[in-house]
């Protein structure tokens, strides 16, 4: 048997138990060290259930669910199509390689799935610990659980040896750092986009925001500067390179937009990344951008209201760019697990992870990891 937590409801877990499944050719079993608790898990909690909202994706979270989709682990069991076709990049694996994994899993079929390289758009896209139920076989399809089951088609990935457990679960969320390519796509002569020397202005430094400001550092933005309303998490951005953070409790909305100015020459920030679970401060980040300046959202994946945005004063004057990124490439994980090995002794990745918690306690981690006093909080089954 196996143990998991189960969110039977928003806000209420219990430990249960499940048979171990037999594999069906193509699959996979993984011994869970670690499972991060993501933004989306904790919209989950709090009965925001709706994501991908308006889309053909469009699904609400099936109750009772096993979340974790930020995964690490160990190879418990495998069958002979994964001996043969080995991880994402055909490196062969054995029982006993650490690996991470991409939770999306796609049809290959949908014309996003055969338009859109790399990122997982798919029409009828599945993701690990949002839209299986547990109630169904095999079960074990999200991460807080002491064993995870893989279904045929999963993208993993073989972690370096260099790589710890505690840097290699926040592979998910530095591959969605990729979104910082995305934006130097963009960038051209009329300066639109991230190039190299930007002032970049991050909202929110949780997890997402803070390996957001580490890759910034490895891609040559210029001056960063954080906003969150924690101390503590503020504290974890300097660590991680930025060059000035605001407390959004301590200042007015006035007295940062002048701030911004100020650094930029009355200008403006180049790039604004919108990292924050709530949609209000999309509009003062519009407001601190430069013209032709660009504002990245990434903090709302779960439908969290919406703010009223004028068409003129924030976008045609603005000549905004706005760009939303709802998730990120599975080609991204190789060269995120790269970007974690050599640049080990630059940035304390594994200072992100803060707390960690067993499968009993996942109210607590839940409710820890909502508290502005924590990074990156984790499930370990095994405590």
């Amino acid at each position: 048997m196996v143990r998991a937590a189960v969110l039977v409801a928003p806000g209420r877990y219990e430990v249960q138990q499940f048979a171990r499944p037999e594999l069906e050719n193509g699959a996979l079993l993984m011994r869970v060290e670690l499972s991060g608790i993501c933004g989306t898990d904790k919209h989950t909690y709090q009965g925001e259930t709706k994501q991908y909202a308006g889309t053909e994706s469009e699904t609400d979270t099936p109750f009772p669910i096993i979340q974790g989709h930020e995964n690490v682990g160990i190879i418990e069991e495998l069958t002979p199509a994964i001996e043969e076709s080995g991880d994402f990049y055909q490196t062969k694996v054995k029982v006993g390689d650490r690996i991470v994994m991409c939770p999306d899993m796609i049809c290959g079929k949908c014309f996003y799935c055969t338009h859109i390289q790399g990122y997982s758009w798919c029409s009828k896209s599945q993701c690990y610990g949002n839209s299986f139920t547990s109630a169904k076989w095999p079960h074990l399809l999200g991460g807080w659980a002491e064993y995870m089951y893989f279904k045929p088609g999963t993208f993993f990935y073989k972690v370096p040896d260099a790589v710890p457990p505690r840097v290699a679960v926040l592979a998910e969320l530095m591959a969605c750092a990729a979104s910082l390519d995305k934006l130097r796509d963009f960038s051209s002569y009329s300066i639109e986009g991230f190039t190299s020397g930007d002032t970049v202005v991050v909202f929110g430094v949780g997890p997402l925001g803070l390996l957001h400001v580490a890759k910034l550092g490895m891609m040559g933005a210029g001056r960063v500067i954080c906003i969150d309303k924690s101390e503590y998490r503020l504290d974890l951005a300097k660590k991680m390179g930025a060059d000035l953070t605001i407390n959004v409790d301590r200042t007015s909305k006035d007295g940062r937009l002048e701030l911004i100015r100020s650094l930029t020459g009355g200008i403006g920030a180049d790039v604004v990344l919108h990292m924050t679970n709530r949609p209000e401060p999309v509009i003062e980040g519009i407001e601190m951008l430069r013209r032709g300046g660009t504002l990245l959202e990434m903090g709302n994946f779960a439908d969290t209201g919406e703010v009223p945005i004028s068409m003129h004063r924030h976008v045609l004057s603005k000549n905004l760019r706005l760009i939303g990124l709802s998730n990120h490439p599975i080609t991204a994980y190789g060269p995120s697990l790269k970007l974690f090995e050599k640049y080990a002794q630059h940035y304390p990745f594994a200072d992100l992870v803060t707390h960690e918690f067993g499968l009993g306690q996942a109210d607590e981690a839940m409710r820890m990891s909502i508290s502005p006093e924590s990074g990156k909080v984790v499930i370990n089954p095994w405590i």
